[in-house]
């Protein structure tokens, strides 16, 4: 009796970008001659890169809020273009009606692709849309090279619709490079854009 043979369906693989992401360009063919000259190195590899952008919003309010919760989900997912995760409190607190393994915030972590796109959108479109805007602060780094922002309004983003807005969500957006220094960093995110204050 000969056996039917199942053949598996596989999904189709999603059709990757053809052209290279424009911050990856920049960083590739000016960003990284600069930093060697500027800085002496000797290697191509000591020239500091963005490791990864991470994205946090708070769902203080609307914890208890399941449809409201969502709408923060979808809002965090069109901005990146990728699905947020939920962190959970790890202790509870009886001030904030705050119990252990509670939904407090979404997290979303980029890396590679979608992480340069996001970062082109942030500088060239969402930043400059902030009302009376006049630079991001230079002193935002942690001492390690990594740079931390936070925005207001979710409104800046062009993927947000304003009429279909439930309310006005600030999001914390941390930007995680390879720099040793402070001063590599700035100098990092300066060459690839970032608007600091004069």
């Amino acid at each position: 009796m000969a056996e039917k043979k199942t053949a598996k369906k596989e999904a189709a693989p999603a059709p990757k970008p053809t052209e290279p992401s424009r911050v990856r360009v920049r960083y590739e063919q000016e960003v990284v001659p600069y930093l060697m000259k500027k800085f002496g190195y000797k290697s191509v590899m000591q020239v500091p890169k963005i490791d990864k952008i991470v994205i946090n919003t708070g769902l203080g309010d609307i914890k208890d809020n399941q449809k409201s919760m969502q709408i923060v989900e979808n809002e965090l997912k069109l901005i990146t273009g990728q699905k947020p995760v939920y962190r959970k409190a790890t202790k509870s607190v009886a001030n904030f009606k705050l119990r252990e393994g509670m939904n407090v915030g979404l997290k979303v972590t980029l890396r590679g692709r979608r992480m340069y796109d996001f970062y082109d959108k942030l500088v060239s479109i969402a930043l400059p849309r902030v009302r009376d805007f006049r630079g991001v602060s230079d002193k935002a780094f942690d001492g390690r090279g990594n740079y931390a922002l936070g925005l207001k309004e979710q409104l800046i983003f062009p993927e947000i619709t304003y009429d279909q807005v439930e309310k006005i969500r600030g999001m914390d957006v941390c930007i995680v490079t390879t720099a040793q220094t402070d001063e590599e960093a700035r100098e990092l995110l300066k060459a690839l854009g970032m608007p600091f204050k004069k």
